[in-house]
């Protein structure tokens, strides 16, 4: 208990000038004048983040919007519209796409272009033909599994994991279907 109230203490230097900051009108506590610009700081950016997400967002609607009126759609689709391009743009957890997303990393890593990832990858088994299909969704075997551990130096179990797990977008799906809540889903699926 003496350990967690010394670490508890304030430090404060009479030489120094304090800023109070204040909370719906309370002092809440003080800071140095060095710690309350980066305060500031951090919340303006904070602040022009939420902004910017609010106009992306706009934006993204009115396109969708555009788009199902140009398909002749009902315009009432627009969220649902949405929320897929939300989700397609998303980078995946689990799946073929997950793993492509994990070579894409790798070969920035190893800072080489497409063709010479192309060759490192040959090098250790995975064809051209093969890791194309990879980038096209198609399944990864068991053996290739193998072989892109090696690439991608992370263990044949964490990589199945990442092919075989489930999305938390299927996960609500499965849940729904089964009549269950997502947690406890994922409990019997561990």
């Amino acid at each position: 208990m003496a350990q967690n109230n010394q670490s508890l203490r304030l430090e404060f230097n009479p030489d120094r000038s304090y800023i109070a900051i204040t909370y719906d009108d309370l002092d809440v506590g003080y800071c140095t004048p060095e710690f309350a610009s980066r305060i500031v700081e951090t919340l303006n950016e904070t602040e022009q983040l939420r902004e910017d997400n609010e106009v992306l967002t706009k934006a993204l609607q009115l396109a969708c919007l555009d788009l199902l009126k140009r398909m002749g759609s009902n315009p009432n689709r627009v969220n649902k519209l949405m929320q897929r391009y939300l989700e397609q743009s998303k980078r995946p957890e689990h799946g073929t796409r997950a793993v492509a997303f994990l070579l894409r990393d790798r070969q920035r890593e190893l800072g080489v272009n497409d063709r010479e990832f192309v060759f490192f990858c040959n090098s250790y088994r995975l064809s051209p033909q093969e890791l194309r299909d990879i980038y096209r969704g198609k399944d990864i075997s068991d053996d290739q599994l193998k072989v892109l551990s090696r690439i991608l130096g992370k263990s044949y179990q964490e990589l199945m994991e990442v092919r075989d797990g489930f999305s938390n977008n299927e996960i609500g799906m499965l849940a729904r279907i089964l009549g269950t809540s997502t947690n406890e889903l994922a409990t019997l699926l561990q």
